[in-house]
């Protein structure tokens, strides 16, 4: 099931888009359109191209066929600083630089903005406070990274990320290494950014109903194809679960927003194995008489 967006609203594009590591292509013949002014959020089983697929729209990854289009502009035409001030992207595993602070970590999203000869401004450090305040990581300011939490480093590179100050942001899996206080955290700030500043938002999820809940389009991936794209009501059906997932389910209003809320059905167990369980038997060990 597909639901496409209209060309007039997308801020990226790909048309027939494969992407290769050495001679094993990951993502085959893909035509997808990403809407301006929302949240997208990438889905799909391990394996099925989703960070793959990012680092394409990122101009990490070059095309093995096919083109990937920024607002009408071949993206790998655009000039990297120009790009930068557009772009934004969290990698899955970002690398650390040695002993660098958290504050410092974020002044480097400034690096695209700055003047002749690296030149500090007053706008710069109010980008740097604003980002460090947003993520919650203003407190950590003048501690290294690399002695940081998983989560604690995680809203750091965020952080980066959003003093950046572009209009589109591509974050690859951003809730990992979170407890679930504080991927919702994250999850709210992106709804905040695209509501409050109009910021156009990607991201590679696994959980289906944060999915669901957070993004106004869903883009789901398997074996390297696109299985469907479009508003989350849409596109996340039973039948779309089992066939992407292998996962038998029900999907039901979520109780909170109305958005869809996947419930997998219970394991059923071979008969008589409850009873013998709850009478204190043992397949393995059973009672002598």
């Amino acid at each position: 099931m597909s639901v496409p967006t209209t060309a007039a609203a997308a801020r990226l594009a790909t048309r027939g888009l494969d992407l290769r590591y050495g001679d094993r292509t990951v993502v085959r013949g893909l035509d997808l359109e990403i809407p301006g002014d929302a949240v997208t959020a990438i889905v799909g089983p391990n394996a099925c191209g989703k960070s793959t697929l990012l680092r394409g729209l990122a101009r990490l990854l070059a095309p093995a066929a096919g083109t990937v289009t920024l607002d009408g502009s071949d993206i790998h035409r655009i000039p990297a600083r120009t790009l930068a001030k557009s772009l934004g992207l969290l990698p899955q595993q970002p690398v650390t630089p040695e002993a660098i602070t958290v504050e410092a970590l974020v002044r480097l999203g400034r690096h695209p903005h700055q003047r002749l000869f690296g030149t500090w401004s007053g706008s710069d450090q109010a980008a740097v406070e604003r980002a460090l305040e947003r993520t919650g990581a203003d407190a950590l300011r003048d501690r290294p990274v690399d002695q940081l939490s998983g989560g604690q480093r995680q809203r750091a590179w965020i952080a980066l990320a959003l003093a950046q100050e572009t209009n589109l942001l591509l974050l690859d899996e951003p809730t990992t290494f979170l407890d679930l206080r504080h991927q919702l955290d994250v999850l709210n700030l992106v709804a905040d950014l695209r509501a409050d500043a109009g910021r156009t938002v990607v991201m590679v999820l696994h959980d289906l109903g944060q999915a669901a809940r957070y993004a106004d389009h869903l883009v789901v991936l398997h074996d390297g194809g696109l299985a469907a794209a479009g508003p989350p009501g849409a596109v996340l059906t039973a039948e779309l679960v089992a066939q992407v997932f292998e996962v038998q389910c029900r999907v039901v209003p979520d109780p909170e927003t109305g958005t869809p809320l996947v419930v997998p059905l219970a394991r059923r167990r071979p008969a008589g194995r409850a009873d013998r369980s709850l009478r204190g038997e043992s397949d393995l060990c059973p009672t002598a008489h």
